[in-house]
């Protein structure tokens, strides 16, 4: 079936898309839309959908809502004019974010194509038949909303701060994954259409809004196709966007990037290094007031300790911490940080007496071998992965609009 693809214009013209794309049979397409307080922006988001997917295409639209507002009352009434089933499914706790919003509207999905778009219309709904269109020429099983490609536009990013941030999570994103992200010029879109039996939602784990992100890395699917599309203004409220939301998504990446054994112990072994900065403060505090060194180098030690936990709680095994509760992980990691120290010096002595090395040698063979011992240990003992638990997942209540 031959078609063809014009560019929507910035105002995103429902009629231009509509016309400019031809989808091939069969097909099916659920619209997956996170919302969080977007009340003001349900009915018009609503009317476009109805004026951009072909009558001939069957169609769902999936809320998965974690608002405080009236959203979920909104999409009920407003749903009442749609030719199409909306279902809302409102979480009661937003457990990861946007993203993990995404991923239960994924697990909800009936359909063939699964469409991931934000609420507030900057994502225009016209783009969608051009999205399917697009995957179904090119046997793609991942398709994905540019900004970044010919006739593509960040336009409604609203001042120079967020096109700079947005820049640097690109670059930084794409430096950092360049296998995982080639021939994906947007790592940052929020738009993109996938089909249902490319992604496992059950492998994915996101944390924060960049869901793409975390799907390319996680359960990338082979062939993956881009079409240009204008990032539009806001019709109305307020940005999500937030300096926590940053953090967030800079903690994501680091899980992302340490979820094979190697990568993680290098990032323990890191870590770890930083440690040495809380144990001399320590040391030279409590020598300061008076207490003997070889005390003061035992409590400097658990500042160290410390230290290491908090940053590996957060940064490594985040994932993983709801397997044991706080202070079991905190005594088993303690242990383990101190049993590093009691075993070194037997392990020195071992070496030079019994095979030869020299005490530079030896302390040097001790060190890695302790380390090696201690991040098995932590991974272990500590953070044992979940075993199938659904622990930890946020209720919801499932209701059909429409």
């Amino acid at each position: 079936m031959s078609y063809e693809s014009t560019v929507p214009d910035e105002l995103g013209d429902p009629a231009v898309a509509v016309a400019a794309a031809e989808i091939p049979e069969p097909g099916a397409v659920t619209l997956v839309v996170p919302t969080f307080n977007e009340s003001a922006n349900i009915r018009e988001l609503l009317r476009r959908i109805t004026e951009s997917v072909p009558a001939r295409l069957p169609c769902e639209v999936v809320f998965v809502d974690d608002s405080t507002d009236d959203t979920p009352e909104v999409i009920f009434q407003a749903a009442q004019d749609c030719p199409f089933p909306v279902t809302v499914l409102h979480r009661d706790e937003p457990v990861g974010g946007l993203g993990g919003a995404v991923v239960e509207g994924l697990k909800a999905a009936s359909s063939d194509w699964i469409v991931v778009m934000d609420g507030d219309l900057q994502h225009p709904p016209s783009l969608v038949p051009e999205l399917l269109a697009a995957g179904e020429r090119s046997a793609a099983g991942l398709v994905v909303a540019s900004r970044y490609i010919k006739g593509g536009s960040r336009a409604g990013l609203a001042g120079g701060y967020r096109i700079a941030v947005s820049r640097g999570a690109t670059w930084l994103t794409k430096t950092l994954f360049p296998r995982r992200l080639r021939g994906i010029s947007d790592p940052m879109s929020g738009f993109f259409a996938i089909r249902r039996s490319a992604v496992t939602a059950e492998v994915l784990q996101p944390l924060g809004y960049k869901i793409l992100l975390e799907l390319a890395v996680r359960s990338r699917p082979r062939r993956v196709t881009e079409v240009p599309f204008v990032f539009q203004d806001r019709f109305a409220g307020e940005s999500k966007s937030t300096a926590q939301e940053g953090f967030r998504f800079l903690r994501h990446l680091i899980g992302l990037r340490t979820a094979s054994p190697v990568a993680r112990m290098v990032v323990f072994g890191l870590i770890g290094a930083t440690g040495f900065l809380p144990n001399l403060l320590g040391l030279y505090a409590l020598t300061a007031v008076g207490l003997h060194y070889v005390p003061a180098e035992i409590l400097a030690n658990q500042f160290g300790v410390a230290w290491n936990f908090l940053l590996i709680e957060h940064l490594l095994f985040r994932e993983r911490r709801g397997h044991r509760n706080w202070w079991d992980r905190v005594g088993r990691f303690a242990l383990l940080a101190n049993a590093d120290l009691v075993l070194r010096i037997p392990l020195i002595a071992l070496f030079v007496d019994h095979f030869g090395m020299g005490a530079l040698s030896a302390t040097a063979l001790a060190l890695v071998t302790t380390f090696v011992l201690r991040f098995a240990g932590t991974e272990a003992l500590v953070y044992l992965p979940r075993r199938g638990s659904e622990s930890g997942r946020g209720s919801r209540t499932a209701r059909r609009a429409a």
